[in-house]
């Protein structure tokens, strides 16, 4: 038997439904209330983070956590301070702080001089960083597939393009982590 880290959750093979959700091809009803459709949005996002979480533990990133993508992604568009960080995501430079040292510990951020102002210090992503980027992205295309095999390619499509025409265009609006605490 292989040997997991204690917090990796097993990879699931596609999404699943609780115990008691009609089957794929049920019909739905013809109104549900209006509560179900941003729970079930977060429940989608939900288990495909899950998802590719389990699956960056199994490839070698067992201590990347949900809001660590948020931060790396925020640092990946260049070296930033703690407190530009803080802004991008919508936390405190405090928090922001705390985490860049905890990526730091961790071997994916790095800190330094800004060249152009010595007094500025910058983080910047170390190449475990970008290796824990780029399996991401593989990762996400194979969960992307597996939806694609549950509900059809055309489907999937279909419900990515109706996604863009609700939301905003900015596709990496990275607030999200201050978006769900108490600042609002």
């Amino acid at each position: 038997m292989a040997h997991r880290h204690p917090r990796t959750p097993p990879v699931r093979r596609r999404p699943r439904r609780p115990p008691g959700d009609p089957p794929l091809n049920a019909t739905a009803p013809a109104d549900p209330p209006g509560f179900e459709l941003p729970l079930r949005l977060l429940l989608g996002f939900r288990v495909l983070i899950d998802d590719l979480h389990a699956e960056l533990a199994r490839q070698g990133h067992p201590d990347l956590r949900p809001m660590h993508g948020f931060v790396l992604q925020a640092i990946g568009r260049g070296p930033t301070t703690a407190a530009d960080l803080g802004r991008m995501l919508g936390i405190s430079k405090q928090a922001a702080g705390k985490t860049i040292e905890a990526l730091r510990t961790l071997g994916y951020v790095e800190r330094g001089h800004d060249p152009g102002d010595a007094r500025r210090k910058v983080v910047r992503l170390t190449p475990r960083a970008i290796d824990g980027l780029t399996r991401s992205e593989r990762i996400f295309d194979e969960l992307r597939a597996r939806w694609a095999a549950v509900i059809g390619a055309e489907r999937l499509r279909a419900l990515e393009s109706d996604l863009r025409a609700l939301t905003p265009g900015d596709l990496f609006r990275l607030d999200v982590p201050g978006w769900f605490g108490d600042r609002h």
